[in-house]
């Protein structure tokens, strides 16, 4: 179904014709203000020149006390020089919309704005997650399979979800949002979603079929269907088992670094977890050999990204010809009749995409991917070299973002190792732990894993210089070694 026909075939539309358009327009200037301040919003620093409702959805009648609207939301802006010179259709955003007379003194961070005209005159709209009760439709649509308009909700026959668990908004900041319900599981709903099958449920059902248990199996999944082909259907969330009392790979690192502690143990445990995620994905889904033509495809694509971000961060422009060089010392081997496999990986691995249980088993979560990439290339078989690569690298940003203790260190104590030396030490364990499972150490293969690491160092230089430009020394700390080549293992 087109975006033009879907307009007038959804429960929004039964205050009249046209009462979807109507319902836009009244939301229209409300979202351009509310909706760029969300952390997930991906068009941080472009106006929002308008919108056009994709979908829409009631899952609460809006004229009752509480209403609850399900809306799946293209914003239109500007387009910029990465995104290429033809026209952009818009990131689609999902947005649940409480809607109340008034909001209570609780919900009073949820506020989007109190609207004037339109199908919801005299009502004020809200963030619907800062509200349990929407938070237990949900739920329940989940629990019970519902089909709501074009909404599927779907469950895993094997795993029981029992009514009335209490939820929770997870308040740490996210590129998603989160649920958790009961302590027994956690509600991701996707933000910015794209048609077509996505990794994120995707792969941790591949997974769950191979029983490998370093990735939690989904018990539920919320599906748009908005036409017949399977490239018309949009992911929008995935339950999944919440492991209780799991820590955080990321926080975790920063308190033991914090305490002078050794994390050494840990990243090599970590890494035999990649490895076993890797070896089932392997398992289960096809392989390709990256010949020549492949290779050279993908140091375009590398050099390209490079090229972009030199605009975009000119800090980057003296490095730029040495960090060509790692992209070109991998179309030296290519053209030398070097080959390398491609599976499906992860696809952002980081130490916040990971936990660790009190047993201390670790689990990979959020197989999303880069958001910033198109979802058919986040599907693409990639070298395992970009999971170890990400990985790397966040070990370096654990590294850069714990001040070191100061001050003349005492007799008899153990100096703290420095920020490169605590993380050259993370990064070797993490290589030794994958080669222990995996049969072969990353590190035996030094050209590509230097390129994969250079492109994600610049990819980090381009999203922190636009978000968050304090932290962009840390990147161009990474940028500098790579340029020198420099081996930090």
């Amino acid at each position: 179904m087109s975006e033009a026909a879907t307009h007038s075939a959804h429960p929004a539309a039964t205050a009249g014709p046209g009462a979807t358009t109507g319902l836009l327009a009244s939301l229209d200037p409300l979202l351009r203000e509310w909706l760029p301040r969300q952390r997930w919003f991906a068009g941080k620093g472009r106006p929002v020149s308008g919108f056009t409702l994709v979908a829409a959805t009631e899952l609460l009648p809006v004229r009752s006390k509480l209403g609850l609207l399900h809306l799946l939301v293209r914003a239109h802006q500007p387009v910029l020089p990465t995104q290429g010179a033809l026209p952009h259709p818009g990131d689609c955003y999902q947005l649940l919309i409480g809607v109340r007379e008034a909001l209570p003194p609780r919900l009073a961070p949820a506020l989007i704005g109190h609207l004037e005209e339109g199908p919801l005159a005299g009502r004020t709209v809200y963030e619907a997650l800062y509200d349990p009760r929407p938070a237990e439709v949900l739920l329940e649509a989940l629990r019970t399979e519902a089909r709501i308009g074009e909404l599927r909700f779907a469950r895993d026959a094997h795993q029981d979800i029992r009514a009335g668990l209490v939820p929770r908004r997870v308040t740490a900041e996210q590129s998603n949002s989160s649920i958790v319900y009961g302590d027994t599981f956690i509600l991701k709903l996707l933000r910015r979603v794209l048609p077509g099958p996505n990794p994120d449920l995707e792969l941790p059902l591949v997974l769950s079929r191979e029983g490998c248990a370093r990735v939690p199996a989904p018990a539920g999944w919320l599906l748009a269907d908005l036409g017949p082909a399977a490239d018309e259907s949009y992911v929008l969330g995935v339950l999944q088992p919440f492991l209780q009392g799991a820590a955080d790979g990321w926080e975790l690192a920063l308190r033991e670094l914090a305490k002078g502690e050794d994390f050494t143990a840990e990243a090599r445990a970590l890494g035999r977890a990649t490895a076993e995620v890797h070896t089932a994905l392997a398992r289960a889904l096809p392989t390709v050999t990256l010949g020549r033509p492949q290779l050279e495809l993908m140091v375009t694509g590398m050099t390209e990204r490079l090229d972009l971000a030199v605009q975009v961060v000119p800090a980057l422009r003296p490095y730029a010809p040495e960090l060509r060089t790692a992209f070109e010392a991998l179309a030296d081997l290519a053209a030398e009749g070097r080959i390398w496999t491609a599976q499906r990986v992860h696809g952002d691995l980081h130490l916040g995409q990971c936990l660790r249980a009190p047993d201390g088993a670790w689990s990979l979560i959020d197989f999303e991917g880069e958001p910033s990439k198109p979802l058919a290339e986040r599907r693409m078989p990639q070298p395992v070299a970009r999971d170890v690569a990400g990985m790397l690298r966040s070990f370096d940003y654990a590294a850069h973002s714990v001040p070191r203790p100061a001050g003349p260190v005492r007799a008899g104590d153990v100096p703290a190792p420095t920020a490169a030396d605590w993380a050259s030490g993370c990064r070797a364990a993490y290589c030794t732990g994958y080669a222990e499972v995996a049969g072969r150490d990353p590190r035996t293969d030094p050209v590509l894993l230097r390129a994969c690491e250079t492109d994600k160092a610049v990819y980090e230089a381009v999203y922190e210089a636009r978000h968050r430009p304090d932290w962009l020394p840390v990147p161009m700390a990474a940028i500098r070694r790579l340029a020198a080549n420099e081996d930090p293992t």
